[in-house]
């Protein structure tokens, strides 16, 4: 996947994966990174972005292996951004998917 791809796709997927539960950023990264090729650099600067924004807000939690943790929690503006995304993928996925079927 190209990198001008992967980064128009990557906030839609932290979107939603903050839309099931509360996550700190390397947990993002493993989670993501399962399917799709990322690295650390590529997620702390969207959630500064998306942060900035008001689609998430944050939080400090205790670790038990080292220091405490930024969680990243999607707020109720995140969740309309996250529909909309949604909507955006979908149309452009069935519009790419006519395309290759030759429609």
């Amino acid at each position: 996947m190209t990198i001008q791809l992967k980064k128009g796709t990557l906030e839609l997927c932290v979107l939603s994966m903050l839309a099931r539960a509360d996550r700190y950023g390397f947990e993002l990264v493993g989670a993501i990174s399962k399917e799709i090729e990322i690295s650390e650099g590529t997620i702390y600067p969207l959630l500064k972005r998306i942060k900035d924004d008001g689609c998430v807000s944050t939080y400090l939690q205790e670790s038990t292996g080292g220091p405490p943790r930024k969680y990243y929690r999607i707020t109720d503006y995140g969740r309309q951004k996250l529909s909309t995304l949604q909507e955006e993928w979908r149309s452009i996925a069935k519009g790419i998917e006519n395309i290759l079927k030759g429609n």
